[in-house]
């Protein structure tokens, strides 16, 4: 089992969470990370964010990554959006 979980904040208070599950055994890690991020961004109403430098090097050593401002094209009404893996086999 795969899960990912989104959390939305402002002012260091979570607004809003969703988690992801996927046990699709045929996805590899990195299909289902993509995947998830966009069901999160769907249940949000966001735009898919860009992943810039700092955003892979955090999420190889921590499996968790914040995407702000610089992240998205389109404007955004919180501080960031936070994803972090919480279960993989």
């Amino acid at each position: 089992m795969f899960r990912l979980w989104g959390k939305i904040f402002t002012n260091n208070r979570m607004l809003r969470d969703f988690t992801v599950e996927n046990d699709d055994l045929t996805l590899n890690r990195t299909k289902k990370i993509y995947d998830a991020i966009d069901t999160i961004c769907y249940e949000f109403d966001l735009s898919k964010p860009i992943w810039l430098d700092s955003n892979i090097e955090d999420f190889k050593r921590h499996d968790k990554t914040r995407f702000t401002q610089d992240n998205f094209i389109d404007q955004i009404e919180f501080d960031f959006l936070e994803i972090h893996v919480i279960e993989e086999d």
